[in-house]
């Protein structure tokens, strides 16, 4: 193992508490019909078009059209996005500005343009990145490696000398893949022991 200079982190559900149920919950009165809409209507793939760079204007339409009888749930959605922030994942938020003393701290994340930043106004943790590199910008979407290439060509980094911390394993598979070490990050895991076992803290 190469020694570790850069830390690449994903944001949600790693250092950001994301859910539609903290708005929805609000929304609908019965649990059963946000669950049908959330599973349904405003589906976690929809959610990620978004994410990959489609206009969050254009893609309300579209699923009012399909379905309008949700109209008004459907605008919420990116209307009221900011709802869905439940906070920061503490325990891990509050690690970046130590790391950043040390490492070269970075964000790549599967996020809409449009939505980004409201998070960065709200968390500080943004302030001790050196840069992020955010889909929705660029069009691509983990775990496609063309979006990890966009970080390692922006940011001139060497893949085999950073750590790759996300929640999902599919993004994890494609970073191992391109030569990083990992950390696959589950709600099992306590990621500052984890990072001190490396001797990173």
């Amino acid at each position: 193992m190469e020694q570790i200079k850069n830390i690449v982190f994903d944001f949600g559900g790693v250092l950001i508490d994301w859910n539609p149920e903290y708005l929805y919950k609000k929304v609908f009165e019965d649990k059963t019909e946000m669950e049908h809409f959330l599973n349904n209507v405003c589906t976690y793939k929809w959610n990620v078009l978004q994410d990959a760079g489609r206009s969050v204007a254009v893609a309300t339409v579209e699923k009012q059209q399909e379905f309008p009888e949700y109209k008004a749930e459907i605008a919420m959605y990116y209307g009221r996005w900011a709802e869905m922030l439940g906070g920061e994942i503490v325990e891990n938020s509050r690690l970046v500005k130590p790391l950043s003393e040390k490492y070269n701290t970075y964000g790549l994340t599967n996020w809409s343009a449009e939505t980004i930043p409201l998070a960065i106004e709200r968390y500080d943790f943004f302030n001790y990145l050196k840069g992020m590199v955010v889909s929705g910008d660029e069009k691509l979407i983990k775990p496609d490696p063309k979006l990890y290439y966009v970080l390692l060509d922006r940011f001139n980094i060497n893949p085999e000398e950073t750590l790759f911390i996300d929640d999902s394993a599919h993004n994890i598979d494609t970073a191992k893949l391109l030569g990083f070490e990992t950390i696959h990050y589950t709600p099992e895991i306590n990621l500052e022991d984890k990072l001190k076992e490396m001797g990173m803290l």
